[in-house]
């Protein structure tokens, strides 16, 4: 991480673990005042290091408890991908080497609206779908605890 110091790394730490930390927090946890805290993170934004804040949502306390991975290979990306920003269930999708050449998240209500899914990027290529049964690592942070 090259241009980062130990305490710009801390903050990083920390950010991940509390988005909505007060800058005063922050700063007393790093010893630093809350306008040079201020400051370091600005930079760390301004940067593109930090690029957003949000909330993690429980799938299952929206009503969403299905998750799946597809491998998808298609010869038409392009509206393959056009497809895959409108959905809704699609969570992401990655451009993978291989013997497919995507790799989807799809967080939905049930089997049949997975189903309902899978079968709309038929028409694209072909896909193998993996469903989730548990996560037992979900949400790990970037940066770990300690170097």
């Amino acid at each position: 991480m090259s241009g980062l110091d130990g305490t710009d790394k801390e903050i990083l730490r920390i950010l991940q673990k509390q988005g909505r930390i007060s800058m005063k927090e922050l700063g007393g946890q790093v010893s630093l005042s809350q306008p040079a805290v201020a400051d370091r993170v600005r930079k760390l934004e301004d940067r593109g290091i930090v690029q957003q804040y949000g909330a993690i949502i429980s799938p299952k306390a929206v009503g969403k408890p299905i998750a799946a991975y597809l491998m998808f290979l298609t010869k038409d990306c392009e509206k393959f991908v056009e497809f895959c920003r409108e959905s809704p269930e699609l969570m992401e999708c990655h451009r993978i080497s291989g013997q497919y050449n995507f790799l989807l998240k799809v967080v939905t209500e049930s089997l049949q609206t997975l189903e309902t899914f899978t079968n709309a990027c038929g028409k694209f290529g072909d896909s193998v779908t993996l469903v989730v049964m548990s996560s037992p690592v979900e949400h790990k942070p970037l940066l770990p605890p300690f170097d």
